[in-house]
């Protein structure tokens, strides 16, 4: 059933003002990103809607954009069920993950500015005490603020915009590995820091193709697959 799995409170009810259909459909997506509404979970009309305070009508729509999207799957005579990736959809997204990041690492390393590379140790130090603190959640979100910064101090927008198509399926696949990274991923992004403070741009190409492998293959690494 929904409800469990969820914690009390968790999903706030939305508003009635604005686009009703995009705000349920942003909410759903969240809770599937975050993996609070886990893959392979049964998603019912009535109880989502009743979580978010809306009528079943928006929540359908949503979970038929969500279906066109790949984050659901809707099944004739079932309903609807999150999307369970398989290894080779991973390993399709993360590969090409890595090209857009190691690119945004060698432009980043040319044109970061001294206030750019400040936020970037900021992201880091609340990093790693979300780590210290077993804080997964804040983890995930700080990792996805380091490298949206990585790609905004690239200053290539077409790359940025193509970044940002698949950010929210990177934090799916790396939401399940956070804990196992750990501290190792917050060292790698010191590294990488230093790289761009340096301006070798072939170094810190290097350090985020080695720092997203790294995630690639921790995650399927985590059922021994």
């Amino acid at each position: 059933m929904l409800s469990q799995g969820l914690p009390h409170g968790a999903v706030p009810r939305l508003e009635r003002p604005g686009p009703l259909r995009e705000r349920v459909y942003e909410a759903l997506l969240e809770l599937i990103t975050t993996r609070a509404l886990p893959p392979g979970r049964h998603l019912v009309e009535s109880e989502l809607a009743g979580h978010l305070g809306v009528s079943r009508q928006p929540v359908r729509e949503a979970l038929q954009r969500l279906n066109t999207e790949g984050w659901v799957d809707l099944r004739p005579a079932q309903g609807a069920f999150v999307h369970e990736p398989t290894e080779e959809e991973a390993d399709q997204l993360l590969t090409v993950r890595t090209l857009l990041e190691a690119e945004a690492a060698r432009l980043a390393a040319l044109n970061a500015t001294g206030a750019g590379i400040e936020a970037l140790e900021e992201i880091v130090a609340e990093g790693v005490k979300a780590v210290q603190a077993d804080d997964v959640e804040a983890a995930v979100a700080l990792n996805a603020r380091f490298h949206a910064k990585i790609m905004e101090l690239a200053g290539n927008a077409v790359l940025a915009e193509l970044a940002a198509r698949v950010e929210r399926r990177v934090r799916w696949y790396h939401t399940p590995v956070a804990r196992q990274r750990g501290h190792k991923s917050w060292i790698e992004h010191q590294a990488l820091i230093g790289a761009i403070v340096s301006r070798d741009a072939d170094l810190a190409t290097r350090l985020m193709r080695d720092h997203t492998e790294h995630t690639r293959r921790s995650y399927h690494a985590r059922s021994g697959s």
